[in-house]
């Protein structure tokens, strides 16, 4: 997997303070896209054992409140592949910090069993967020008063308490 930047005290992208880990490749590639330079999985860097512990690393401080993935999509299925050990990491290393991912893809539609991006990680995956935020940029539905979102139709949900119950709670 290949990443395009990663935002060390980030506040845009979750709540409080955030390292943020923008991963390559997407296919949803959403009209007026902020970041299409992340469609292409080969953009960027390579994802190296020694990004993985810069990114911990940066978790340490106790003012930095936790990690976000988004891109690009961490739920592509290759990006998924890649991104589960490391969380696993994040979780070992820092398990007071929370984990926020975006996706364009919909949580009860795409990535469970059967949908497009279901894979034999995506569970587990699921189990290390807590937050999520799903669903695709639509323009039309743009708007800039929402927080974590960039348009209506995309949901900020509890995903501790979805995977607990299969149960979708927004939270904002």
């Amino acid at each position: 997997m290949n990443y395009s930047a990663i935002k060390y005290c980030d506040i845009a992208n979750g709540i409080g303070v955030r390292t943020v880990l923008f991963v390559s490749g997407c296919r949803n590639h959403c009209k007026d896209c902020f970041q299409p330079e992340t469609w292409a999985f080969e953009n960027g860097d390579p994802f190296t054992k020694e990004v993985e512990d810069e990114i911990i690393a940066s978790l340490e401080p106790d003012y930095i409140k936790g990690l976000t993935l988004l891109g690009g999509d961490p739920f592509e299925p290759e990006n998924q592949e890649a991104l589960l050990p490391f969380v696993k990491r994040v979780r070992e290393k820092s398990p007071k910090k929370d984990i926020w991912a975006y996706t364009g893809y919909v949580l009860d539609k795409d990535l469970v069993p059967g949908g497009k991006c279901h894979t034999k990680d995506t569970r587990e995956f699921l189990e290390l967020i807590d937050i999520l935020v799903d669903g695709p940029f639509i323009t039309e539905q743009k708007d800039i008063s929402l927080q974590f979102k960039g348009s209506r139709n995309q949901r900020v949900i509890d995903c501790a308490h979805y995977c607990k119950t299969g149960e979708i709670i927004e939270v904002m």
